[in-house]
């Protein structure tokens, strides 16, 4: 098999299983209520300040509208906090419930495990192979992305 073939296979399967098992791991008894796309709304929140809807619309490339519907059901669930601006109050902020914490250092832990168990045995040359070649990868999509968007 040619190895252009074969990083294929291996890509596709890789994503395919990373959401898999990722949705199989992320949504515990404990998070029940929540979906693979509610855990990256969450992420993309984050711990830090508030941030605007526009802010987590566009790192998630959706939206604003698309952003509500999510953000709209994760305030029913208790798992973010929406408040208006105190200088502008059309703008309205988004943080993470006490709950909403919670899920996202679940999220961060299961990410932490698989970035260990991919390493573990790794030595530093090849883990700085591993990053070049995701980086690469990385920049590729992301330029995809970007072509897609100036259609």
């Amino acid at each position: 098999m040619r190895i252009q073939e074969t990083l294929n296979e291996l890509l596709v399967e890789l994503f395919h299983n990373i959401m898999d098992i990722e949705e199989k791991t992320l949504i515990t008894q404990e998070f029940k209520d929540l979906t693979n796309n509610d855990m990256h709304v969450i992420e993309a929140i984050g711990t830090g300040r508030p941030k605007n809807m526009s802010t987590i619309a566009k790192e998630l490339s959706v939206t604003v509208g698309t952003l509500t519907i999510s953000v709209n059901n994760l305030v029913k669930k208790g798992y973010v906090l929406r408040e208006r601006g105190t200088t502008d109050r059309r703008v309205v902020y988004i943080s993470l419930s006490p709950k909403g914490k919670k899920a996202n250092e679940h999220h961060a832990r299961f990410h932490q495990e698989m970035i260990e168990a991919i390493i573990k045995e790794l030595d530093e040359e090849q883990k700085k192979l591993l990053a070049d070649t995701m980086t690469k990868l990385n920049h590729f999509f992301i330029d995809k992305k970007s072509k897609e968007i100036r259609k």
